[in-house]
């Protein structure tokens, strides 16, 4: 199945605090995910958003809603940086 990408304002802007040659390579897997979330894609479990794709060290956090994929407000993680707790922490259900 063939997706079509939707990436939100404040994941633009999220983008813009990555270091360009990481940043082109999230982008790089991003533009694989159009054709059957290909990529190391996992289904998340109680969690919104529902999906995440890894990319080195890197998260991409997002949705799908029918054939278009929605990257949200925190769309890229760092696993390395303290600060990945805060970021994901607000996006578990309560």
């Amino acid at each position: 199945m063939q997706y079509q990408i939707e990436v939100k304002p404040q994941a633009i802007k999220d983008g813009k605090k990555i270091p360009k040659i990481q940043l082109q390579r999230i982008f790089d897997k991003i533009d694989a995910l159009q054709d059957n979330l290909a990529g190391d894609v996992k289904r998340l479990t109680n969690f919104t958003p529902e999906y995440r794709l890894r990319v080195g060290a890197y998260r991409v956090l997002f949705e799908v809603e029918g054939s278009t994929e929605s990257f949200t407000e925190s769309t890229y993680t760092n696993r390395g940086k303290k600060h990945h707790d805060e970021i994901t922490s607000k996006h578990f259900r309560t």
